[in-house]
This record gives structure tokens, C-alpha cells and sequence, in this order.
């Protein structure tokens, strides 16, 4: 690997890992909004990293990490992706022992439990019952409207690097190599929001082996329409889809835990794996291929 990308490595693990450690050190509670902060906060540290080096020390132009416009009418199934991958999870967490579907959304109704009052509770409950059928078309509007505009901006704050600087860096390991590389790298990087109780909180210890895997999972789908739309902007759309979109499984679901259900556990891992193969498939009989792309990108 090149020097830089060592450099880029460094001074985004110490900033991110540094800012955790500051606000560990400082008492600060992780739930709440103040987790919420932290977290936002940590995901702009792989983009300031890039923007500090290429600015002071490399000299380079910051808009050649993948900033373009998206090209293809591709960007809009990559649009699309994170909401796949959120209902596709449901089916699967059934399979689980102990997991049941609730049409009454009692999934939903429970993470709400412990914020608000009874009153609240019921008020939230006949509100839902008067949208009915339409709940599922409203969360799915819900996600794609936040994951092209505000969540796609947090969002740019770690594709930037990912999917911008490191995977043009990676280019030559080919299109599943380097989302191996990448994905692994990624996943690592999470540890500290991990260990708080970030996506995990009944797990935290093995939530970051649960991340690594999941981050491994998810970086081909993001490489592949990276390259085919030749634009950082459309893994930062889907990244933020993902984000809006991440508790539609539970909204439906009832039991299994952190580890199993949801689209980070374990049903999430073999959703992701079937879009992944349906992805490869699609790309060997393709006569666009990635790894093509990619050399280009």
C-alpha cells in the first residue's frame, strides 16, 4: 500500500479514536443525544482526514476523490439498494427461533417503550392504527427523502474516504479484493462507537466483530455502484439510505436480540450475502464490468 494511504490511515484513526476517547474521558453519557452528537461527529473524521492532507501536506485537488455528479440511471437502484436490504431482513429474522411477525408493529411500539410515557404510548398505537397499511410506504418515503439529503451528508463525511480516496488508492486489488480491504479497514474503525453500545448495546464486545463483518458485507454493493455511477456521492446516498432505513426490520419484528435480528445481525449478514451473490451473478453476465469500472474510477 502507498505511503499516503498509511498517512490517511493514521490521522483518521487518531482523530476519530481520539475524539471517543476525549468525550469518554470527559464522563460523557453515549445515550441520548449525546451519543447521537458523538457519532455524527466521528463519522466527518475520515473526510477532514483526506481534506487535511490533501490540502496541507499531499497538495492536491480534493475533487479528485470521486467528487462527480452520479451518471446512470443505476444511481437510482443504488437508491433503492438500502431499502432492499431493510425488507429483505424481515423474512430472514422469521427463520430465527423465538422471532414472530406482529402486524400490529409491536417491534415499533417497544423501542419507543422506555422514552415515552404510557399516555404517549397509546396515543402513538391509534395513530398507527389509523395509517394502517400505509405505514410501510411512509417509512420507506421517510428514508429515501433523509437518505439523499441530510443523512447523504453525514454520510460523506466517511465515503469521501472510504469510497473516495481509499478505493481509488486500492483500485488495482480489483472490484472484491479491495472491498475485502476496505470493508475490513472500515469495520475496525467503528470499534469505539461499538464498545459504547453503538448498533449493539446488549453486545457491545462481539457488536465489534459483529461490525467488522457487516461493514465487509456491505462494501461490495457500495464499490460496485461507486464505479458504475463514477461518483462518491451515490455510496454516500446509499450510505445514508441505509442509516434511515436501518430499524425498518424491527418495526415488524418481535424477539431475538442485537446479534440476530435487524439489519446489522445476523439476518441482516444473510440478506447482505444474497444481495451480494445476486450482485456478482449480475456482474459476470454484465458487459460492464466492475473491476473495468473500477481501473477507470
Amino acid at each position: 500500500m502507498s505511503k499516503k494511504i498509511y498517512q490517511v490511515l493514521l490521522l483518521v484513526f487518531c482523530l476519530s479514536w481520539g475524539l471517543v476517547g476525549i468525550a469518554k474521558l470527559s464522563g460523557m453519557d453515549y445515550l441520548g443525544s449525546n451519543g447521537l452528537f458523538l457519532a455524527i461527529a466521528f463519522m466527518f473524521m475520515p473526510a477532514l482526514s483526506v481534506f487535511i492532507l490533501s490540502k496541507f501536506i499531499w497538495k492536491e485537488k480534493l475533487n479528485q476523490w470521486g467528487i462527480a455528479r452520479p451518471k446512470g440511471r443505476i444511481f437510482f437502484i443504488a437508491w433503492f439498494w438500502a431499502i432492499v436490504l431493510a425488507f429483505g431482513t424481515i423474512p430472514i429474522s422469521l427463520l430465527i427461533p423465538g422471532v414472530t411477525f406482529s402486524s400490529e408493529m409491536e417491534g415499533f411500539i417497544s423501542q419507543y417503550s422506555t422514552l415515552f410515557s404510557a399516555e404517549k404510548i397509546s396515543e402513538m398505537k391509534s395513530q398507527i392504527s389509523a395509517i394502517g397499511p400505509f405505514m410501510p410506504l411512509i417509512f420507506i418515503i421517510q428514508s429515501l427523502i433523509a437518505g439523499i439529503t441530510i443523512n447523504a451528508i453525514a454520510a460523506f463525511g466517511e465515503e469521501y474516504l472510504w469510497r473516495g480516496f481509499l478505493l481509488k488508492e486500492l483500485k488495482k486489488f480489483g472490484w472484491l479484493r479491495s472491498s475485502l480491504i476496505i470493508g475490513f479497514i472500515w469495520g475496525i474503525w467503528h470499534a469505539p462507537l461499538i464498545i459504547q453500545g453503538h448498533n449493539y448495546p446488549s453486545h457491545p464486545e462481539i457488536g465489534v466483530l459483529m461490525m467488522i463483518i457487516w461493514c465487509i458485507l456491505l462494501t461490495p454493493a457500495l464499490i460496485y455502484f461507486t464505479v458504475r455511477t463514477k461518483s462518491v456521492f451515490t455510496a454516500a446516498v446509499m450510505h445514508g439510505t441505509l442509516n434511515a432505513s436501518a430499524a425498518i426490520p424491527l418495526v415488524w419484528i418481535v424477539g431475538g436480540n442485537d446479534l440476530t435480528v435487524g439489519s446489522t445481525g445476523f439476518a441482516g449478514f444473510i440478506t447482505l450475502l444474497i444481495l451480494n451473490i445476486i450482485l456478482i451473478i449480475y456482474n459476470s453476465k454484465s458487459k460492464i464490468k466492475a473491476d473495468d469500472l473500477l481501473s477507470q474510477y
